[in-house]
């Protein structure tokens, strides 16, 4: 459950090492009693960069776009089965939705074949 002021750790290899999270986009309200809107698996945020290699050649002054792919809190499926990761991660998208890295490092959860994410399935190592 990813929501505003959530530091998060970029798994490819785009430059980025860790953003936050500074709003959820596509969650108009609450969501199970929350006051405000959280993000899972699949759903795409806006980031600040905080932590980027020198080589990086994205702007850490403006705002970019990422869409979750693991997350600490369990994600129910519809067999009944929770997952759960170890860490917050996304993947940093352009404009059109397709991965700015060209690697993705890790796990990535199931749920993004169903939100549509195919480049991001491919690139990764393992889909859980």
């Amino acid at each position: 459950m990813i929501q505003q002021e959530t530091m998060l750790d970029i798994a490819d290899n785009s430059g980025v090492k860790s953003a936050l999270c500074i709003k959820v986009l596509g969650r108009g309200g609450a969501r199970k009693g929350k006051t405000r809107p959280t993000a899972t698996v699949g759903d795409v945020v806006c980031i600040a960069i905080k932590k980027s290699l020198p080589s990086c050649q994205l702007d850490d002054k403006k705002v970019h776009k990422c869409v979750i792919i693991r997350t600490k809190n369990p994600v129910r499926r519809i067999d009944g089965s929770y997952v759960r990761f170890d860490s917050n991660a996304a993947v940093m998208i352009d404009n059109e939705g397709n991965p700015i890295g060209t690697r993705i490092f890790g796990a990535v959860a199931r749920e993004l074949r169903e939100k549509n994410y195919m480049k991001i399935i491919s690139l990764a190592s393992e889909v859980v």
